[in-house]
Order: structure tokens, then C-alpha cells, then sequence
């Protein structure tokens, strides 16, 4: 198979380490292997028996321990449920070839995380993109125009809620409806759902974002033939660990994916298993730490984008922690994003990465430089007579 580049990393491989100051990440704000140890409640015995993890190969579908605590993030899955991979991208591409076959229909969400639709369309299955609308509430999703592309031979629905790069979500009723459509043609939905457990973004001005336990269920949780893929690295702000996972109910297609990561990584790294182990029993304490701060993030971008509103259409993220504004501007927002980032060392993500030409652009609002770094945007857009 041969694959496209992915535009979004060759971009990021261009910016992302000599840029410094950085407004388009999708995670959260990191954290250090010791902050992370001094979570436990004896964090000296933690780095003990850290410093003590062996090296040799871990189990193919990852420790039972690791798979044990990310199937209590669900309310139906077993520890049998859940294979474990580096990142979540392996887990995507390691799926998406035992799932589909050349010639299979695929509706993919659009715009998208590139391999949630490429890998699809480079094994050679035919791909409808459900696109994502512009309107006067920000982005959404129609769920009429979804069920007048699902056919009755399609294999799969592809879906990233909390979604990349628009912060639009799925509330409980359309992923409901989703799954209903999905049953009705048989096809498998696969849910990208690697910013969970942030909660609703809180309305402008509101004291406190809503609860996770708003979100809507796992995809998983909710259908048979629903796949569902997490991650350490968005939520949780642990992008160097490199421990995903996807969990499904049906025991042939888990079987096919294992089988398949034998081909790619074979397992993870025992070191990232075993500190993933004590990032998930201190889940909720890194969650509500990066909920505190993109709510924070947002009361400034509130206050930035109100003071351009000509300039700019907001787009306030509904839920995770990035969006997707659009900028009135002459040229392109490719040209705008890289020269940006020469001359003011600011680096945003242009809609040309997701294979867009409209003047939208990616924007972080996870990390705790958000605001200084905003400023300095500010700063060289008036300097420029952008604003």
C-alpha cells in the first residue's frame, strides 16, 4: 500500500521543535516523569519500583494491569476487551486494515485527523465524507446529511468526537442515532475518541466547565459492532508515553488486530505501560487539572476574539481543547500560518494541512504558555495591520 505524507506532521515536523511559541498543539500541558511518580501516595517507592521495570518485551496486547484499568474507563468492557498500542495512530492504522477491504464503502467525518479517512482510501476503499458545517453556532453535524450517505452496503462510519480540529461533540442522542444507522446497514462505527474525559467547555463567562460525566457514552460501550480508540497523549497530556488503546466487543476483529500489530510494533514499551498504569490510577486528578486550564485559556480567548470579532469568527470549541477560527484575510492561510512563524516565532495550523483552502486554522487552548503566546500573536498582528 502506498500512503500520501501526512500533511499535518510533515508540517509540524517543518515548525513544531524550532517555533517557540506554540498555539496549535492538541494536548494538554505535560507533565515530568517525577511529577507524574509524586502522584502516588509513597512516591519514593514509586520510583523505586519504576527504576526497577524490566526491559525485556511486554505482552502483545499490553499488561493485564494496563488493560484492566483502561477498560474501567468504560461502563461495558472487559480487560479482554482492550489491546493496547504505541500511540494512537497504530492503533488506527492497525484497525483500519483488518476492518476494511479494497472496494468497501467508508463515510469518514470531515475535516479529519488525515489517516482516519487515508489509510481507508489507500487500500482502496471508496470514501463519502460526512463534513462538519460552519454556522452561526460554530461548527456542527448534520445527522440528516450522515443518513444520506450511508448506504446499504457501507462497512463503516469513521467519527472523532471530541473532534479534531473543530472542538464540535457528539451529544448522547446523536451518538444514539449514529449507532441506530449504523445497525440498520450492519456497518461497524469507529469512533475516535482520544479527547475524552475533559467534559463540556463551559459556556463564556460560566464559573466552572460541565462535568465528564456529561460527555456521551464510549461508542463502544453503547454498540455491538463499535470500536472506540483512546489515548494518554490529548486528555491527559502524556503525548511521550505513547500508550493508546482500542476496545471493542467483538472478540475476531480484537483477534485480526492483534495479529496485525505484530507487524508494526509487536508491543509497547514497558516503561510507558508501567507509568500509564499510574497515570490512569491518578486519572482524575490530570483531567481536572487541564479541564481547569483550557476553561481558563478560553476566558482569554474570549476576551481576544471579542476585541477582533471583525477579524476573526471564533468558533468557541464545544468540548476538548482546541478549535477552529476563521480568519478574514487576503492570501493564503498556509502563507499567513508559515510566516507567522518565521517572523514572530508563533505557530498556528492552517486548514490547508486537513485539505482545506478556506482561511481556517488550527488553535490549542491546553497548554499553560496559552495566554503569553496569544499576546504575542496580538502583538505582530498589529504590528502588521492585520488587526
Amino acid at each position: 500500500m502506498r500512503i500520501p505524507s501526512f500533511d499535518l506532521e510533515v508540517f509540524f515536523g517543518k515548525y513544531e521543535f524550532s517555533t517557540p511559541y506554540l498555539l496549535a498543539q492538541s494536548d494538554c500541558e505535560s507533565v515530568s516523569i517525577d511529577a507524574l511518580l509524586r502522584l502516588e501516595p509513597d512516591a519514593e517507592a514509586a520510583r523505586r519500583e519504576f527504576l526497577n521495570t524490566g526491559l525485556g518485551y511486554g505482552e502483545n496486547n499490553g499488561t493485564p494491569a494496563l488493560r484492566k484499568a483502561v477498560a474501567g474507563l468504560f461502563e461495558n468492557m472487559k480487560p479482554e476487551d482492550v489491546v493496547s498500542f504505541t500511540g494512537a495512530q497504530e492503533g488506527i492504522f492497525a484497525c483500519m486494515n483488518v476492518l476494511l477491504e479494497p472496494g468497501d464503502h467508508v463515510v469518514c467525518m470531515f475535516p479529519a485527523y488525515q489517516s482516519l479517512y487515508e489509510v481507508a482510501r489507500s487500500m482502496g476503499c471508496h470514501v463519502d465524507f460526512w463534513s462538519l458545517r460552519q454556522t452561526e453556532n460554530g461548527w456542527q453535524a448534520d445527522m440528516d446529511e450522515l443518513a444520506a450517505l450511508v448506504r446499504k452496503d457501507t462497512k463503516a462510519i469513521i467519527v472523532n468526537s471530541p473532534h479534531n480540529p473543530t472542538g464540535f461533540t457528539l451529544n448522547s442522542a446523536q451518538t444514539a442515532a449514529l449507532c441506530a444507522l449504523a445497525e440498520k446497514c450492519g456497518a461497524w462505527v469507529f469512533c475516535d475518541e482520544v479527547y475524552r474525559g475533559l467534559g463540556a467547555n463551559a459556556a463564556a463567562g460560566a464559573a466552572a466547565p460541565e462535568p465528564a460525566e456529561k460527555e456521551a457514552p464510549w461508542v463502544a460501550d453503547v454498540y455491538e459492532k463499535g470500536v472506540s480508540l483512546g489515548v494518554l497523549s490529548k486528555a491527559y497530556g502524556l503525548p511521550g508515553l505513547r500508550v493508546g488503546w482500542l476496545a471493542c466487543k467483538d472478540a475476531a476483529l480484537r483477534e485480526g488486530i492483534s495479529r496485525y500489530k505484530n507487524y508494526l510494533s509487536i508491543c509497547g514499551a514497558t516503561p510507558a505501560e508501567a507509568l500509564a498504569l499510574v497515570a490512569l490510577r491518578h486519572g482524575l486528578e490530570l483531567l481536572a487539572a487541564n479541564r481547569n486550564l483550557i476553561q481558563r485559556n478560553l476566558a482569554v480567548a474570549d476576551a481576544f476574539f471579542a476585541r477582533h470579532a471583525e477579524t476573526f469568527i471564533y468558533n468557541r470549541p464545544m468540548a476538548g481543547p482546541i478549535g477552529f477560527p476563521r480568519m478574514r484575510l487576503q492570501g493564503s492561510v498556509g502563507d499567513f500560518c508559515e510566516t507567522l512563524a518565521r517572523e514572530a516565532g508563533v505557530l498556528l495550523l492552517p486548514a490547508t494541512v486537513y485539505g482545506l483552502d478556506e482561511p481556517y486554522f488550527r488553535i490549542g487552548y491546553g497548554r499553560a504558555s496559552f495566554a503569553d503566546n496569544l499576546a504575542r500573536l496580538e502583538a505582530w498582528m498589529t504590528r502588521k495591520g492585520l488587526l
